[in-house]
């Protein structure tokens, strides 16, 4: 180590069906949904943050369309600006802070999910 100040951000999106790793870290659930066909036991996560997660409305109105994610990005950036998913967004932050953290989903394709907006925000500070 050179001994610098600077701490990186580890935050990794992945899915909440697959098998965890020694490489996630703190693996948390980031839908406002519980994933169907899923125990509680067999999630292995550390918690679920449901605050985090983009209004129903916008969920709906995306419904995971690929030609949709960068205005859903937009809209779900604006959304974690106040109240309770900012306050979310905030604890999600601290848990990132000098450990790995996994944003897991259940969507087909996480790297267009609001877990990949979120470690985005997260990387960037």
């Amino acid at each position: 180590m050179n001994g610098s100040a600077v701490s990186t951000v580890t935050v990794k999106v992945g899915r909440i069906y697959d098998q965890a790793t020694d490489q996630d870290g703190n693996r948390v659930l980031v839908d406002r949904l519980w994933p169907r066909g899923m125990s509680k036991s067999r999630a292995d996560i550390g918690e679920w943050c449901k605050q985090v997660a983009p209004s129903t409305e916008l969920r709906k109105w995306y419904s995971h369309d690929p030609q949709r994610f960068a205005e859903f990005r937009r809209r779900y950036r604006a959304e974690l600006a106040s109240g309770e998913q900012a306050m979310a967004l905030a604890h999600l932050r601290e848990l990132a802070t000098g450990a790995a953290l996994t944003l897991l989903t259940a969507s087909r394709d996480p790297l267009i999910s609001e877990a990949a907006v979120l470690a985005e925000l997260l990387q960037d500070g």
